[in-house]
């Protein structure tokens, strides 16, 4: 469990800069230049690392916190659908992007309920409602920070339907093979 929260704490930490020191942010950035992007991108890997195999290490010796109904698989695979069209559309401005303004942030947040409603152990709980807790917090912040350009495709008015089709067949692929071999849980 030490593996998988320091990969939390480190994965978390990092992306919650813009959040609780915008301005020290700006400033190191400035300072580093591209190499504050690649620093930035090293930690988020690394850490994401930590995170997948802590998780794995933990669900070898789980620790139960509930029991989920096995009806809960449905909901989740329900709550899932959008996910993968909503981490696209982060990327390709239309209006799905215009509407919600930052649609990863509500991907993130549907990716960590559904699993917390499938999954009961005491590693989901710290994964998933950690990352429940801290895209709830960014989403507030979002209102109030100054936003960031995030490099994205061109304008267009396909954009909204890309993502959507792409996002399912992304959506199909993980859930019916990805996910099982990635992760070790067949979802479906």
């Amino acid at each position: 469990m030490a593996y998988l929260v320091l990969g939390l704490v480190l994965f978390l930490g990092v992306h919650s800069v813009s959040i609780v020191a915008p301005a020290w942010r700006d400033r190191v950035a400035a300072r580093l230049g591209k190499a504050w992007r690649g620093l930035y991108s090293l930690v988020s890997i690394a850490s994401f690392v930590v995170i997948i195999w802590g998780y794995g290490i933990a669900r070898q010796s789980p620790v139960v916190v509930y029991t989920p109904p096995t009806w809960t698989r449905y909901v989740t695979a329900v709550l899932m659908l959008p996910v993968f069209p909503l981490l696209l559309a982060a990327y390709f401005p239309g209006r799905i992007k215009g509407s919600l303004q930052h649609p990863m942030l509500v991907g993130v947040m549907l990716w960590s309920l559904a699993h917390l409603i499938a999954t009961g152990t005491l590693a989901g709980v710290v994964l998933f409602g950690g990352f429940l807790a801290w895209a709830v917090a960014d989403r507030i912040s979002y209102r109030w920070r100054t936003q960031r350009p995030i490099q994205a495709a061109p304008p267009m008015r396909l954009n909204d339907a890309i993502v959507v089709v792409a996002g399912l067949a992304l959506y199909v692929v993980f859930a019916h093979w990805l996910h099982a071999r990635w992760i070790g849980v067949q979802p479906l």
